[in-house]
């Protein structure tokens, strides 16, 4: 990457609140040699950085997010010169959107360095730009020789512990750049709209946690600006706004985007929120993800779409994101016989079935926001996720994903890879039918990573139904370890294009790899 700052500094007055103002000089980069203050007073700026999602072998989308109404132009280069450049013509950003938006590019030559830059013209005076922010991608391969590397991990901003300037803010970012993968799955809790951002917290052993705080951190989410500010707190990192200009992203939701463990219909009984209904929240919290996403599948313009969706990334490799947040049934006890809506969904299960048997990818790595044979219990007899406990055979939930791995088996469907987070640490668990209750499906490995900026948990048990072995596991002994105690988590995948192997390493901040795996191509189970 260049050494020119990827984007200009943000108007502190009115957007920051609290230690913000002794962290100015963290979350604010200079802009270095930017054009005098008058030259550039009353244009739109594109302080907020820019976004590439969903990346394919030609096609991208691109976001980025205005200070004012502003028109997003958009354009590509093979060098950094921007010589015979390409311009695609953006929307009109608005009050509306919150002044961000998304521009998609077709007909991008395959398993090329795009170099791309974003300008936001004066829709009253085109001539009145702003100054220009620049980023760069790889579009997926067309030749399976070419090989695919990626990170994935979630949870950010989580149980209090958001942006400290002591530390550099979130480094891990940082590190994760420097690997310079082709893309970033992240699996989900991407904000936590139903934690709060205090000034300081007081760690175990005496020593200080500082944040940077926002208004809109300073209590849970209910109202639609309340979501936009809580996805707007995480790009006041430079580590991220570094990461987003050079990294596309394949996102996904999970329960914090919303509020913890919700599930459609819900009603709350919590205090701290005059909003009840959790249909409401979810779809003002839904209107600012599509907002502060680039995500093929969503349509901010319109309020239409759905967030699961396949990502289809050259020969080698098809995501398979799934959301098990919109269509599940209530959180209970998990002990139904019958249970036709599950965690996914009758239309998503179906939905992903076809997809699976339609794909001609070497690897199908399907991105859970959840992990199935763990146990994550919801209050004192609920449980909100697949397993609940029981280790026979499955029951509640468990019978929509022995639906699906009875599929995956009897169609003979190769290469699948389950990866998720939710959990707070790293592991490794091997499915197989001579352990578990239910027998009817083929060996499969799920691999966990995470948190980038939350805090740890010990391990949660597992469930025998599906008959898991936990290979590795890496997680603290006590709740809420945080960013500063131990190293932040996250999941490298490299598939060899020689021979199609696929690597998994789980990794720790500072460089360590915890676990590694190499799976075969080719396999039902492995």
């Amino acid at each position: 990457m260049p050494n020119r700052p990827l984007v200009p500094s943000l108007d502190r007055r009115g957007v920051l609140r609290g230690s913000l103002a002794v962290s100015a000089a963290l979350s604010l980069p200079a802009v270095g040699a930017a054009a005098p203050a008058f030259a550039l007073s009353g244009r739109p700026r594109a302080a907020w950085g820019l976004q590439v999602g969903d990346v394919t072998a030609s096609s991208a989308l691109v976001w980025v997010r205005s200070d004012r109404p502003a028109r997003m132009i958009v354009e590509t280069s093979a060098t950094e010169s921007f010589r015979r450049s390409r311009t695609w013509h953006g929307p009109l950003l608005g009050a509306g959107s919150d002044f961000t938006g998304t521009t998609p590019l077709y007909g991008l030559p395959a398993g090329e360095q795009v170099h791309y830059r974003v300008t936001l013209a004066d829709p009253a005076d085109p001539r009145r730009t702003g100054r220009p922010v620049h980023g760069t991608f790889r579009t997926a391969p067309a030749r399976r020789r070419d090989g695919v590397r990626f990170l994935w991990s979630g949870d950010i901003a989580g149980q209090g512990w958001g942006i400290n300037p002591d530390i550099g803010g979130y480094t891990v970012y940082e590190e994760m750049r420097r690997l310079d993968p082709d893309f970033f799955l992240c699996s989900g809790d991407n904000i936590y709209a139903d934690g709060v951002i205090e000034p300081s917290v007081t760690l175990p052993d005496g020593r200080v946690w500082r944040n940077v705080t926002t208004e809109e951190k300073s209590k849970v989410a209910e109202t639609l600006a309340e979501y936009r500010g809580n996805f707007r707190y995480n790009l006041l990192d430079t580590n991220l706004r570094r990461f987003n200009a050079q990294v596309p992203s394949i996102v996904q939701w999970d329960d914090h985007e919303v509020r913890n463990n919700w599930y459609p219909g819900q009603i709350l009984d919590d205090s701290r929120y005059t909003e009840k209904n959790i249909d409401v929240l979810a779809a003002r919290s839904t209107r600012a993800f599509r907002e502060y996403f680039p995500v093929s599948t969503l349509r901010a313009a319109s309020g239409e779409g759905r967030m699961h969706r396949v990502v289809r990334h050259g020969p080698l490799l098809d995501v398979f994101v799934l959301d098990m947040r919109s269509f599940r049934n209530a959180n209970s006890p998990g002990r139904q016989p019958d249970d036709a809506t599950g965690i996914l969904g009758a239309g998503q299960l179906r939905w992903l079935e076809q997809e699976l048997s339609r794909s001609r990818a070497v690897w199908k790595v399907i991105a859970a926001d959840m992990p199935l044979g763990l146990v994550v219990t919801d209050g004192a007899t609920d449980f909100e996720a697949v397993a609940q406990g029981d280790p026979g055979q499955p029951l509640g939930r468990e019978l929509q994903i022995a639906e699906l791995l009875r599929y995956i088996k009897h169609r003979r469907i190769t290469g699948t890879v389950w990866l998720t987070a939710d959990v707070h640490y790293t592991s490794a668990q091997h499915y197989v039918p001579e352990r578990a209750a239910f027998k009817d499906f083929a060996p499969f490995w799920e691999f966990v990573s995470g948190p980038l900026a939350a805090g740890q948990f010990p391990a949660n048990a597992l469930d025998a139904t599906f008959g898991p072995d936990r290979v590795f596991v890496r997680a603290p002994d006590r709740a809420n370890v945080s960013p500063m105690e131990s190293p932040q988590l996250f999941g490298e995948v490299d598939i060899d294009g020689d021979s199609g192997e696929l690597t998994v390493r789980l990794r720790a901040q500072g460089g360590s790899v915890l676990f590694s795996k190499v799976l075969r191509p080719g396999l039902v189970g492995q």
